[in-house]
């Protein structure tokens, strides 16, 4: 499992290094039994899809204020290019630090004490410019986190684009009937508290989406380990596992890279690619050595267009 909501971040882990350590093997018990059961949730519709009211995701932008140095900027996107990379196999096989991209992000939580990331997302595009793609566990367990914060390009503890919230979240209702793995994805239409009305997409870009995509894509998968203040990627060839999974086969994707993308067809120029997956799926992401994506087919295209016509 690659998500872990319930222990400290980073940011909290400068100052509590001994206690973290101490901790350290208990984290990861409590990451594999779900989220804490004092986390802040709340019921969606039968659909799956839940409208956040604007005090709470205030509530929470408030909360981040204490554990990210928050500044305004636009990423300085080039336009899109012909190219793309060629995404040669990692070698060896293990994930490294990487440099953060700006449409791709950790979760915060805010709920559990000093807030801390616990999962990874990205933002990809939409009609309206607002929508990001995670792992349906990283937002719903028994209810809608309620507390999430999306902090894209986020490094050593700054917020360079801004701290963004949940407008709505929408995930299947398999999943949120009993945590189908074929079904571990989730959309967030999210807002930036403040004056600031522009879209995220305006200000961060975002990766296209592909649906039903063809098996042996080469692909790059981003995401934020929960003690690690950078991002980590990691390239291979994704595989179909069966129908309803993607395989990709790399070490060192720990807790905390759930909801990364797996990544395709990579503008050199922009950094900017196509979200064929997000790391989720059997077993919600995987074990040390391989990490999986619920398949983006037809189910996951209707729940991108639920979540691109409803508020």
């Amino acid at each position: 499992m690659r998500q872990n909501a319930s222990r400290p971040g980073p940011a909290a882990v400068t100052a509590l290094v001994a206690g973290v350590l101490a901790l350290g093997a208990l984290g990861v018990v409590v990451a594999n039994q779900g989220l804490a059961t004092d986390s802040p949730v709340a019921d969606g519709d039968a659909s799956g899809h839940y409208a956040q009211p604007e005090a709470q995701g205030n509530e929470t932008a408030e909360a981040m204020r204490s554990a990210v140095r928050t500044e305004n900027g636009t990423a300085p996107l080039k336009p899109v290019g012909s190219r793309t990379d060629p995404l040669p196999a990692s070698d060896p096989l293990r994930a490294t630090e990487s440099a953060p991209s700006p449409a791709v992000g950790p979760l915060f939580y805010t709920g559990q004490g000093a807030p801390g990331h616990g999962c990874s997302a990205s933002v990809v595009h939409s009609p309206k410019g607002d929508l990001v793609v995670t792992a349906a566990h990283c937002v719903y367990q028994d209810g809608f986190r309620t507390d999430i914060a999306f902090v894209p390009g986020y490094h050593d503890g700054v917020a360079p684009y801004g701290v963004w919230v949940p407008a709505s979240m929408d995930v299947d209702p398999e999943w949120a009937a009993d945590r189908d793995p074929d079904h571990d994805v989730a959309f967030l239409r999210v807002r930036r508290p403040g004056p600031d009305s522009r879209a995220i997409e305006q200000v961060t870009g975002a990766e296209r989406i592909r649906f039903r995509p063809p098996a042996g894509r080469r692909a790059r998968v981003t995401g934020y380990p929960v003690t690690e203040e950078r991002p980590v990627s990691c390239q291979n060839t994704a595989q179909t596992s069966g129908p309803t999974q993607l395989r990709f086969d790399c070490a060192d994707l720990p807790n905390g890279t759930s909801g990364g993308p797996f990544l395709t067809d990579i503008d050199p120029a922009t950094g900017l690619g196509t979200v064929i997956g997000v790391v989720g799926g059997r077993d919600e992401g995987g074990d040390e050595e391989t990490s999986y994506s619920s398949y983006f087919g037809d189910g996951v295209e209707a729940l991108y267009r639920r979540a691109t016509s409803t508020g």
